[in-house]
């Protein structure tokens, strides 16, 4: 069989010159290896480089000529993105015009008049070898949707202004599109691609005004390195302002961290505490800049510090399991109805740790379901323990997170545990918090509806903290709406805050669930939530989160109020 070969076809020259024999000359000496075109002044050069622009490899450019001469071609040709990657060689007889040539982007001289063929031939075939060999890195160094520094590249002339300019006096800054991924979900991507390209035009003519480089980093983050400024906020509004007049229909975040440059901090540290402190304010659009600081650091430190201690607060037992009562304020008096399980760290040298420290660390970090199945296991066994000797198998909820619902064995071992432990299903509650829902919705449901199949109840944590609809909140499987405590915190002294309270105990009421109000403190918002139909409360006004032990006494005494 004999094998086909794709015949290449020559690389494409343009002779540009208004004298006939200038153009035979060259014409001569060129056509043996290159195809040749031709054009008789400026204006004719320009169509010929636009009509050509894929595939012409140079130009030959003569400088003066009728309707439009050389000097005006390079300077059209210079803010041409699409043609200023052609590499245009001179020809000239004027040395005087060498400079004004090379500062309007020539590459290369030939010398009128024509008389040693091989230095034009040589002189020709280097500068399309440069350039080629120029566009190829180009294609790897250039983020092709922006036109900004891919991030291999980005970091090498990075850390070379960092050798040659005086320390400490270039800044990072890095900035994402706050919800990208769901920009792309519900618009597309083409227009999540408009997005970046507008975005990174704008850092583009920023950079025109300053010096400094830039990249976009991932999918949706752009990275700076830039001269210190006074002022990173207008920065911040100047790129917002033209993400706000992409779309009238969709909203555009932006956020930014930014790290200032320190004598003895390479750019690669500098940029990864820039986008730490980025990721601070993720999801605040009150306070989207963030200036890394001593306290960040120190912060950073002792983040870190929790993540490597996790497993050992695990093996060691540093975790413990609190519980928090839940009544039935439908009786008189209260009814010590269930409890919720809440995770507590006593760490052996920093002492106790806040959940609202290490519980968004861990999530963060996609760690929060060790945490999760530690209380799982606890909570599981304290319910049999406290049947065993008690003789009452109080209901306790658990959080799921949003990670746990993608664990494929998920369902295997929550069952696995109350049939080891030898619980009624409807005593181990699952909590998902509103927000879960949001996330992969479908996915979500699914998990939740085959849970519930199996006799798992399921409670719906911070409803009313803005994420769901209605309509959609008609479609879940959920048993109990937990409200959230930000509605409470006022129903005394807000009548907005009542109503919204009684309207979603309405809403409670028409799709046949319980509520529960979290964060209850005081009689009057007790009495409040009592006259509007609120099923059970927990807050402080009954109790505070207890140890396992203090609890059981606690359920003791329910018991002996029962029995009088």
């Amino acid at each position: 069989m004999i094998e086909s070969k794709q015949i290449q076809r020559p690389q494409l020259v343009l002779v540009v010159d208004d004298h006939e024999i200038n153009r035979d000359a060259l014409g001569v000496i060129l056509e043996d290896d290159y195809e040749v075109i031709y054009a008789e002044n400026g204006k004719e050069a320009l169509e010929q480089m636009a009509a050509h622009k894929t595939d012409l490899s140079i130009v030959l450019l003569d400088l003066m000529m009728p309707v439009m001469t050389g000097f005006e071609v390079l300077e059209y040709v210079r803010n041409d993105e699409e043609l200023k990657r052609i590499p245009i060689i001179v020809l000239t007889a004027e040395k005087s015009a060498e400079l004004q040539s090379l500062q309007l982007g020539a590459v290369d001289f030939i010398t009128k008049p024509f008389d040693v063929t091989e230095i034009i031939l040589a002189r020709v075939s280097r500068i399309i070898e440069l350039s080629e060999g120029r566009q190829l890195i180009s294609a790897a160094e250039n983020d092709s949707l922006t036109g900004l520094y891919t991030r291999n590249f980005f970091f090498e002339y990075a850390n070379r202004l960092y050798q040659y300019r005086a320390k400490g006096t270039l800044d990072a800054v890095v900035i994402n599109i706050e919800q990208f991924h769901t920009i792309n979900a519900l618009h597309g991507r083409d227009f999540g691609d408009d997005v970046l390209r507008i975005i990174g035009d704008e850092i583009r003519g920023f950079l025109s005004e300053t010096e400094g480089i830039a990249s976009r980093f991932e999918a949706d983050r752009f990275d700076i390195f830039c001269v210190r400024r006074e002022n990173y906020q207008s920065v911040l509004d100047r790129l917002q302002r033209r993400a706000n007049n992409i779309s009238n229909n969709v909203n555009i975040h932006l956020r930014m961290g930014v790290m200032h440059g320190q004598e003895g901090i390479e750019p690669v540290q500098l940029f990864d505490r820039a986008r730490a402190a980025c990721n601070m304010v993720r999801g605040d659009y009150q306070n989207p800049l963030m200036i890394y600081d001593e306290e960040m650091r120190l912060r950073e430190l002792r983040n870190q510090r929790l993540l490597n201690d996790l497993h050992t607060a695990v093996l060691e037992r540093h975790f413990q399991v609190y519980y928090q009562p839940k009544y039935d304020i439908q009786c008189e008096p209260p009814r010590l109805a269930s409890a919720e399980a809440l995770i507590r760290w006593r760490h052996p040298e920093l002492g106790m740790i806040s959940p609202g420290d290490f519980i968004p660390l861990f999530e963060g970090n996609g760690l929060i379901g060790v945490v999760d199945s530690f209380v799982w296991n606890e909570a599981a066994r304290q319910i049999a323990r406290w049947r065993d000797t008690l003789h009452m198998e109080l209901p306790v909820s658990v959080n799921l997170s949003r990670s746990d619902v993608y664990d494929p064995t998920l369902e295997d071992r929550l069952v696995a545990l109350v049939e080891e432990n030898g619980l009624n299903y409807k005593s181990f509650k699952l909590e998902v918090t509103e927000s879960a829902y949001t996330d992969n919705a479908k996915r979500v449901l699914d998990v939740i509806r085959r849970l519930r199949e199996k006799g798992f109840e399921i409670e719906m944590d911070d409803f009313g903290s803005g994420y769901s609809s209605l309509n959609m909140l008609s479609d879940m499987p959920i048993d109990v709406l937990k409200m959230d405590m930000k509605f409470i915190r006022n129903i005394e002294t807000s009548e907005t805050d009542r109503k919204l309270v009684m309207l979603i105990l309405d809403i409670a009421k028409y799709l046949h669930v319980s509520v529960v109000a979290e964060g209850v403190e005081t009689e009057g918002q007790l009495e409040i939530l009592r006259a509007g139909k609120c099923d059970l409360v927990q807050g402080y006004y009954f109790s505070r989160p207890l140890p396992p032990e203090e609890f059981e006494e606690l359920i003791q005494r329910e018991i002996d109020t029962e029995r009088e």
